[in-house]
């Protein structure tokens, strides 16, 4: 930290900084325009804009574009299965320089010694990490968690790591607010003072308007155009999300406009290793939205100042004086490809991502597991199936009434109708548990793949055409310690370990590309026949068993109407 006299000193160029950028051509989010400028850094800060410096090192941007390190407003860094040093090391080559995350993944499983190793395992890093306490642990009384954190401990971690921790995580239970649950309001109290993010798919008029004087003022599960506005209207503020699989970006890019815009960010919420390889990060988000026709200049502030400004995080998300100097240079502002990335003034090739935090242990109880744990007996006669529905390119789902197919008293997959049967198996607590459905859409012609990648509590969910399968690829993703499987005629075909916590891998993320791409060529064969659908293959099974977003999802104890937020049977008469 420079002192003041330092600080005075180097603006007035009265001793060489370290390092000057020249011939660029600034995006300055601050001024809203972009500009010839150079610029002056000294131990990690901008020390001066436009002025000629003496400096020890020269930079030279050949009229290069000059961006400010991106800011991450919402992520799960569990989401991308890599360790969260791994991810700061992809993410920093992307251009992102500060990321805010919410460790619900890992809390949920862990408690909050799995909230504290995000900590420590991201403390000191190059790329700065700030988390969200979270605020769903367990998300709701319909599923079974790993671990429990109440309104105490929120406000006890809070007031232990005020400089890491910066409010409450997405409030996901908005009928908890809605009904005033005792542990809900009591958690929203504890972070009173402090930022608290919001998620509230689809709520509107007088609830939402209840939703948001309990406390909640963000929402990243926006996904019409209508709903985007109206809480624009009521002063929240809006994350345009683009994730792996939750892709709203591009429809709501029509309710910014210069007058709102400041009240908007780009976040990524979850993203797959492979898309960070393949995609990005917030650079491919601000890629999006400038080939949608907005301003390089806008869709860099949204990804950059005004995440840092919602936040409280001074000194980021801009270049001028008295800014921590996290820069990159892009050659052409439609391509938008980060170069020569620097994070407080250093490039990445000096800096160290070193990790040093072990992984806190995770234990597994899954119990036996047989092709008879998955028989799904014949219901009334005529009866029919509530089928969980897959709507393309969202997490939200329909529910749907299909007729069974049925052999032997039972219910079974039909691949003619792309119909897989579904379950969730409780992993944390040996129960026993075994929530039993099915659903269309996933695309499965024969085998089973199995995850214990399962928002919200993360027990291992299994999707197949044939019991046995199913049992062979939900027994080995927990023998591993965690992970995906992929089973096929009896056989295991691929794997990908994720011991910490069963959702993050502890490799280098070429490795995990490579145990990927196992999983692709195995799922090939499963009728998949296209890497990219493998992708959403997997990340759409995770967000099934998710009972907090519409409008039918599976369990450990069951199928859940979420839009009535309870239990229904699986046959409907």
């Amino acid at each position: 930290m420079l002192d003041l006299e330092k600080r005075i000193d180097f603006g007035r160029g009265e001793q060489p900084v370290d390092l000057v950028v020249r011939n660029a051509r600034l995006i300055n989010v601050l001024s809203g325009e972009i500009h010839e400028t150079s610029l002056a850094v000294a131990q990690g800060m901008v020390v001066g804009l436009g002025e000629e410096y003496e400096a020890d090192r020269v930079l030279d941007a050949d009229g290069r574009y000059l961006c400010p390190g991106l800011v991450e407003g919402h992520i799960h860094i569990e989401s991308t299965c890599l360790s969260p040093v791994e991810f700061c090391r992809a993410v920093a080559a992307r251009g992102t320089a500060a990321v805010v995350c919410d460790p619900h993944e890992i809390a949920n499983v862990l408690g909050l010694p799995g909230v504290e190793y995000m900590l420590a395992a991201t403390e000191g890093l190059p790329v700065a990490v700030y988390v969200m306490m979270p605020s769903c642990v367990p998300a709701t009384h319909l599923e079974t968690s790993g671990a429990s954190i109440g309104p105490d401990e929120v406000a006890d971690m809070l007031r232990r790591h005020p400089d890491r921790i910066l409010g409450l995580a997405e409030m996901m239970n908005f009928p908890g607010v809605l009904f005033k649950d005792p542990g809900v309001l009591a958690k929203l109290r504890a972070a009173r003072g402090r930022v608290i993010d919001g998620h509230a798919p689809l709520l509107s008029g007088r609830d939402l308007t209840a939703y948001i004087l309990a406390g909640p003022d963000s929402d990243h599960e926006t996904t019409r155009p209508d709903e985007a506005l109206e809480k624009l209207r009521k002063g929240m503020h809006l994350m345009l999300r683009e994730g792996s699989h939750e892709h709203n970006l591009l429809e709501l890019l029509p309710v910014v406009n210069e007058y709102n815009a400041q009240n908007v960010s780009l976040v990524s919420d979850d993203r797959h290793p492979w898309d960070l390889a393949d995609k990005g990060h917030l650079d491919h988000n601000v890629r999006l939205a400038v080939a949608a026709g907005v301003s390089p200049i806008r869709a860099v502030q949204m990804a950059s100042i005004n995440t840092a400004r919602r936040f409280g995080l001074h000194g980021r998300g801009a270049l001028a004086p008295g800014y921590r100097a996290d820069f990159f240079l892009v050659d052409d502002l439609n391509r938008f490809q980060p170069r020569d990335a620097h994070l407080g003034g250093i490039p990445l090739t000096e800096l160290d991502f070193s990790a040093s935090t072990p992984a806190p242990a995770t234990g597994t109880r899954l119990g036996s597991v047989s092709a008879q744990t998955f028989r799904v007996p014949a219901g009334p006669k005529g009866a029919d199936l509530a089928v969980i529905g897959i709507v393309p390119g969202q997490i939200i789902t329909e529910k749907r009434i299909l007729p069974p197919r049925l052999e032997n008293g039972a219910a079974t997959a039909d691949p003619g109708r792309d119909l897989a049967k579904l379950a969730v198996l409780e992993r944390h607590r040996g129960t026993g548990n075994v929530g039993l459905g099915f659903v269309t859409g996933l695309g499965l012609a024969r085998g089973a793949v199995a995850s214990t990648v399962a928002h919200d509590s993360h027990n291992c969910i299994v999707a197949g055409m044939n019991d046995a399968d199913m049992a062979l690829a939900a027994s080995e993703a927990v023998r591993q310690g965690g992970g995906f499987s992929v089973a096929l005629e009896g056989r295991v075909l691929a794997t990908m370990p994720l011991p910490v916590a069963g959702l993050m891998s502890e490799r280098p993320l070429a490795e995990v590309l490579q145990a990927h791409e196992a999983l692709s060529r195995a799922c090939g064969k499963l009728g998949r026949d296209d890497l990219e659908g493998m992708e959403d293959a997997f990340m759409i099974l995770s967000f099934l068993a998710l009972p907090v977003i519409p409008s039918l999802k599976l369990t450990d104890k069951g199928l859940v109407d979420v839009d009535n937020f309870g239990f229904t049977d699986l046959w409907i008469e």
